[in-house]
């Protein structure tokens, strides 16, 4: 189904695996160039080149530290040289912990604000002057239903996206005049390989049959019964950048299997 992008040229912030690639590689076709950026460059240029040869749409890879103010403004020059204004971005990195809030540290908690929320004001406050001035923008930020609800053990990355919704809701209210939106896509629990470490951190600890238990009860708690993969989360983001909805801003979707449902 075609969107509405047209030739729109793409930034995506976290894109080398999980969402960010699923979400690079559904706009691929649909948009002019793409560039996808990751703190692990390697994998950034691997996933373009694999895009590139799947759909024919030129795509960069780029290597980018969010935590670095200086490798931010690099990479929204290189993005400009290689396909000229920035009209979409999707931010999409993340890191994750898994700790109580009592066993975390002043460290822990500075990583996950310096990438979860100082990474994306950082590349929205490097992109958007531009979008505003050519009154053309759509902006994704990435949050998660733990900032909504809250989630044990994921205290201070809960924290972080709910810093995540209220930037977006903020700044989504001083741009709009100008044609530029900006919205959220908050997850559920979603099969990326960033999760997949996380579980089988936790099937060690737990051993297996533990294990086997704690994730039926997981299941249970989403009324579709499965865990989200990236693609179920790409759809919505390829809509909220899409024509379809341009009278859309502001706004935090929920893309979950009913694990939240405010």
């Amino acid at each position: 189904m075609e969107l509405g992008i047209g030739e729109r040229n793409v930034l995506i912030v976290g894109a080398a695996r999980g969402i960010g690639r699923a979400a690079a590689r559904r706009l691929a076709g649909e948009t002019a160039k793409i560039v996808v950026a990751d703190l692990d460059a390697e994998a950034a240029v691997a996933t373009a080149a694999a895009i590139q040869a799947e759909t024919g749409t030129p795509v960069l890879g780029a290597g980018v530290d969010l935590r670095q103010p200086d490798s931010v403004a690099a990479l929204v020059a290189a993005a400009g040289e290689f396909m000229g204004p920035i009209d979409v971005l999707i931010n999409s990195a993340a890191v994750l912990d898994d700790k109580t809030f009592l066993d975390s540290s002043e460290r822990d908690w500075q990583r996950m604000i310096d990438v979860c929320l100082f990474g994306p004001m950082r590349v929205l406050h490097a992109v958007l002057p531009a979008m505003v001035e050519r009154r053309y923008g759509r902006i994704v930020c990435l949050a998660s239903d733990a900032a909504r609800v809250g989630q044990a053990r994921l205290s201070y990355y809960a924290a972080a996206k709910a810093g995540v919704i209220a930037l977006v809701k903020s700044v989504a209210q001083e741009v709009g005049s100008s044609g530029v939106t900006l919205n959220v896509i908050s997850p559920g629990a979603t099969n990326t390989e960033l999760r997949q470490a996380r579980e089988q951190g936790l099937r060690a600890q737990m051993g297996d049959e533990k294990y086997a238990k704690r994730e039926q009860t997981v299941l249970r708690m989403y009324p579709l019964r499965r865990i989200g993969d990236p693609d179920d989360i790409a759809g919505a983001i390829s809509f909220l950048v899409s024509e379809r909805a341009s009278w859309v801003t502001g706004q935090v979707l929920s893309v979950n299997g009913g694990f939240v449902m405010p």
